[in-house]
C-alpha cells in the first residue's frame, strides 16, 4: 500500500512538472511569435525586448537560441540608428526637460557653458566661457556600450572610465539627449540605482 502511495505521489510530481515545462515552452514561443510579428512591422524596440523575454525562459533550447541571436542583431541596428542621431555637439541644459527648465537667473549665473561632442567611438567633454568662448576639454571617454547580459534588452547604455552606467535615449526629432545613470560597475559587481538618478540634458547644437 505504502509503495503504491509513493509512486502515485511521484507520479503526480512529474505530471506537474510535464505541464509546468509545457507551459514555460508555450510562453516561450507566443512571445517568440510576438516578437517576430514586430520585427516585420520594423518596431525593433519591442520586438528586442519580446526577443529578450523569450530567449531567458528557456535559453538551451531551439527558440532560446534563435532569440539570443535576434537580440545581438536588434542591439546593434538599435546601437547605429541612435548613433546615427547621437553624432555631433551637445549642450548641457541642465538635469530636467526643456520645458521645465528656467532660463533666466540660473543661466545667467553661470560662467561657462556645458558640451559634449560624440564620434563613432570618443566622447569629449568640454566647457566654453561664456565671455571669451575659449573651450577648455575637460574628459574624453571611449565610447563603450554596457553589454554584460547578452540577452537583455538595454541597446544604448554605456560605460564610463569611472564605472557609471548611463541609459542613453534621442528624441525623435534628433533635438535633445537625455542620458540617465542607471548603474555603476564596482569591485563587488553591478550596482543598479533604484532612485534619485542623476540626470542630464542635452540640446544639439
Amino acid at each position: 500500500m505504502r509503495k503504491k502511495y509513493f509512486t502515485l505521489i511521484i507520479l503526480l510530481f512529474a505530471i506537474k512538472s510535464f505541464a509546468q515545462v509545457d507551459a514555460k515552452t508555450k510562453f516561450q514561443k507566443n512571445k517568440y511569435e510576438l516578437a517576430v510579428a514586430c520585427y516585420k512591422k520594423s518596431d525593433f524596440i519591442n520586438a528586442l525586448d519580446l526577443f529578450s523575454v523569450a530567449s531567458k525562459i528557456k535559453p538551451e533550447n531551439e527558440l532560446g537560441q534563435e532569440s539570443i541571436k535576434k537580440v545581438d542583431t536588434l542591439k546593434c541596428l538599435l546601437r547605429k540608428n541612435m548613433m546615427h542621431k547621437a553624432l555631433g555637439t551637445w549642450k548641457l541644459t541642465g538635469d530636467k526637460p526643456m520645458w521645465a527648465v528656467k532660463t533666466t537667473k540660473d543661466s545667467q549665473i553661470k560662467l561657462v557653458d556645458e558640451f559634449v561632442e560624440i564620434s563613432e567611438n570618443k566622447i569629449l567633454f568640454y566647457e566654453q566661457d561664456k565671455k571669451t568662448l575659449v573651450k577648455k576639454i575637460t574628459k574624453t571617454e571611449n565610447l563603450v556600450y554596457y553589454n554584460k547580459d547578452k540577452s537583455d534588452s538595454l541597446f544604448s547604455a554605456i560605460i564610463l572610465s569611472d564605472g557609471t552606467i548611463w541609459n542613453c535615449t534621442v528624441d525623435d526629432k534628433s533635438n535633445v539627449l537625455h542620458v540617465i545613470n542607471i548603474a555603476k560597475q564596482t569591485e563587488n559587481g553591478i550596482e543598479k540605482i533604484q532612485s534619485e538618478n542623476l540626470e542630464r540634458y542635452y540640446l544639439k547644437m
